[in-house]
């Protein structure tokens, strides 16, 4: 490549004025709350620019509220609307023209590309995932390979040089903007129930909803068997349960199943009121789910994962202190389990509820009480 292609692949429309950047956010929660650093990094290199997001959950959305380095949040179901009720949005957004867009990791089916095409932002960015080839070339225009090595946070800086620009924070940690209103529902909570000064344990028992992830919840009846554990030989331990609608039928499951025990589960409206909740636990635990990076971003205390097939290196709590809880079926081969190629977890159901079904509840139980301590 000669040296005046290199400038022509790095510049940027609009150089020195005020280009408008479209950040592409379109597959889990997680991953948008994962995408703050670099949308902080965007408006760093970026002052006077207008940057949005387009994401695709009501969740993610809840997430990016008052966030003072967005100046728009767009929120379209496309998986639910379908393409021939989307593409009025899709073309709404297109006639903004955007000089930029940016699908940040983890976007890895084709669908994502597409969509940034449809928008039609001269400059599309985004990184190569399994089988990248002509098609997607078509798509997108500045690329660079993803890494499973390193966090998604550290995934996303890698595209800053696609635009000519650099890391210019000096931390890259989650961000999450609460209203006062919001930490006052947690605090009432905590007083109305008199759980101050108690030792709270938070527990999500879900995941993901897409393809086949809610195979990766540990199952319910052995979050059953540790609360009924936990609260037999440590009454002093409350316990929260965390989740909405999707976790309902799990958490009445859990409820019945210890009754009169100290165990509530929040009618939290939004993700924003459960991360508010979060800072009042001692610990946390869960599979690697949206509400995993919720607690990280909160800084809760003593995060426990239990390790599902989707754990590796790009998902972890970035930036807190946390106990993993290994999965002696998975052994090490995550990624031979999923890759961010858009096909869901390989295997039969059967035989990923038996993967998770591996992980006992002695683990789970000494964990919880070392972390406790």
């Amino acid at each position: 490549m000669t040296e005046l292609s290199k400038a022509k692949a790095t510049a940027t429309p609009h150089q020195g004025e005020k280009p408008r950047i479209l950040v592409l956010s379109l597959a889990g929660i997680g991953d948008t709350l994962i995408a703050t650093p670099f949308i902080h990094e965007l408006r760093a290199n970026y002052p006077h620019a207008t940057i949005d997001a387009f994401v695709l959950w009501a969740g993610s959305k809840d997430l990016l509220e008052g966030n003072p380095h967005l100046n728009t949040v767009h929120q379209k179901n496309l998986i639910k609307e379908g393409a021939l009720k989307s593409l009025p949005f899709l073309m709404d957004l297109r006639r903004q023209r955007y000089d930029i867009s940016i699908n940040v990791h983890t976007l890895g089916r084709i669908h994502y590309r597409a969509v940034a095409r449809c928008i039609g932002a001269p400059v599309r960015l985004s990184h190569e995932y399994e089988g990248h080839g002509f098609m997607d070339r078509r798509l997108v225009n500045r690329t660079v390979p993803q890494d499973y090595a390193v966090h998604s946070v550290e995934n996303n800086n890698r595209l800053l040089p696609l635009l000519g620009k650099k890391p210019m924070l000096s931390r890259h940690g989650f961000e999450i903007f609460l209203k006062p209103e919001e930490i006052a529902w947690a605090d009432e909570f905590i007083a109305s129930h008199h759980l101050a000064g108690r030792k709270i344990l938070g527990i999500h028992v879900g995941s993901g909803g897409t393809k086949n992830l809610k195979l990766k919840r540990w199952p319910s009846c052995l979050w059953g068997e540790l609360l009924h554990r936990l609260n037999k030989d440590h009454p002093e331990i409350v316990i929260l349960l965390f989740g909405g609608p999707e976790e309902q039928a799990e958490h009445a499951e859990i409820l019945e199943y210890s009754p009169g025990a100290p165990i509530f589960a929040p009618a939290t409206q939004n993700l924003r009121q459960a991360a508010a909740l979060m800072k009042h636990c001692h610990a946390f635990a869960s599979v690697d789910t949206a509400l995993m990076h919720l607690a990280a971003a909160m800084k809760t205390r003593n995060q426990i994962v239990i390790e599902a097939p989707t754990l590796n290196p790009t998902n972890l709590p970035w930036q807190n202190k946390h106990r993993i809880i290994r999965n002696p079926v998975v052994n090490g081969r995550n990624l031979e389990y999923y890759r961010y190629d858009g096909k869901p977890i390989r295997g039969s159901a059967a035989e990923l509820i038996r993967c998770m079904a591996s992980v006992t509840v002695d683990d789970v139980y000494k964990t919880v009480l070392e972390a406790l301590k």
